[in-house]
């Protein structure tokens, strides 16, 4: 676990990446949650204060990532998969098992998905990728986003917006807006 200077708490702490900023009282646990932080920036994660990210796992693949999550924010077994950004405001809950990615990390056409599968694979040494599609995902403050749901790359949710559990939400959602299903259609304004 990794407590701020100000957190209190008697348990061990977990060594932060170099390029990780973290404000005041906020905790972080989970044994992996760095696996697959490879972002090169520095900063290459900010995170507010007060805030706990409770086994969330922080893959920040790109050499270029960056995730920014404000004040008061709470994510429990949280993915947060990232190639290029990911912008959370303040006061955002997350749910369990809640999937957030800017990326689909394979091309769409199969045709090039097929080049990217040999690049990958021992045949394809040397050979590069294809471009991958990525679009930076924004959460604004106050949002809620339901266990088992996932936001799809270049998506942005509204300040307030409510995610049901489950929902797959691949447009932007309105401020306010409460959206179900998958895809995530609205429910209702509020």
């Amino acid at each position: 676990m990794y407590k701020s200077d100000r957190a209190k708490d008697s348990l061990p702490s977990v060594e932060l990446p170099p390029n990780v900023r973290v404000g005041p009282d906020t905790v972080i646990t989970g044994e992996l949650v760095f696996k697959r932080f490879r972002s090169q920036l520095d900063p290459a994660l900010i995170i507010g204060a007060r805030s706990v990210m409770d086994g969330v796992f922080f893959n920040l693949v790109g050499k270029e990532a960056f995730v920014e999550i404000g004040d008061d924010c709470h994510f429990r077994d949280v993915f947060l998969i990232c190639e290029t950004g990911l912008q959370i405001g303040h006061r955002v809950e997350i749910g369990w098992h809640a999937t957030i990615v800017d990326s689909d990390f394979h091309p769409v056409d199969p045709a090039e998905r097929e080049k990217d599968i040999i690049a990958l694979s021992p045949l394809g040494s040397g050979v590069s990728r294809p471009a991958i599609f990525h679009r930076v995902v924004t959460i604004e403050n106050d949002v809620w986003i339901g266990p088992n749901a996932t936001i799809l790359k270049g998506v942005r949710l509204g300040r307030g917006a409510f995610i049901a559990p489950g929902a797959v939400v691949t447009r932007d959602v309105s401020p306010g807006a409460r959206v179900l299903g998958n895809p995530a259609r609205l429910l209702r304004d509020f």
